[in-house]
């Protein structure tokens, strides 16, 4: 049986990573002002949707329905300068954790990857 990248990194790692993330969010000046006063929704969501991404629970879809990342980021200006702070946000959170190379390395081609499709501006 097929061990899933959720299982391999585990939900801590995973929390961490998230809440790593969006501490960097906090204080960046381009991406900051996208969020509502309250980023624990929104860590939250990313949370559950890397989780079942990863091969975990389903719980953001039992939650929120499917993804649909494309849709769900339209009402914000996703151009090359955010696409290039949320990366940035993100290779710090990556750099912070305790996760191997083998599976930082798939987030981060996953991450960058995602980062592109949403580009919307």
């Amino acid at each position: 049986m097929k061990i899933s990248k959720y299982e391999t990194i585990g939900a801590a790692a995973i929390k961490k990573l998230i809440a790593d993330f969006y501490q960097e969010i906090k204080t960046d000046e381009v991406l900051r002002p996208m969020y509502k006063d309250d980023l624990e929704a929104a860590e939250e969501r990313l949370y559950l949707f890397m989780v079942q991404y990863l091969g975990g629970p389903d719980l953001y879809n039992q939650k929120r329905g499917l993804p649909k990342l494309k849709m769900r980021h339209m009402v914000f200006p996703v151009d090359d300068k955010a696409i290039e702070h949320w990366l940035n946000c993100m290779k710090t959170a990556l750099d912070k954790s305790e996760i191997d190379e083998v599976n930082r390395s798939f987030l981060w081609h996953y991450f960058k990857q995602t980062a592109v499709f949403l580009k919307n501006r």
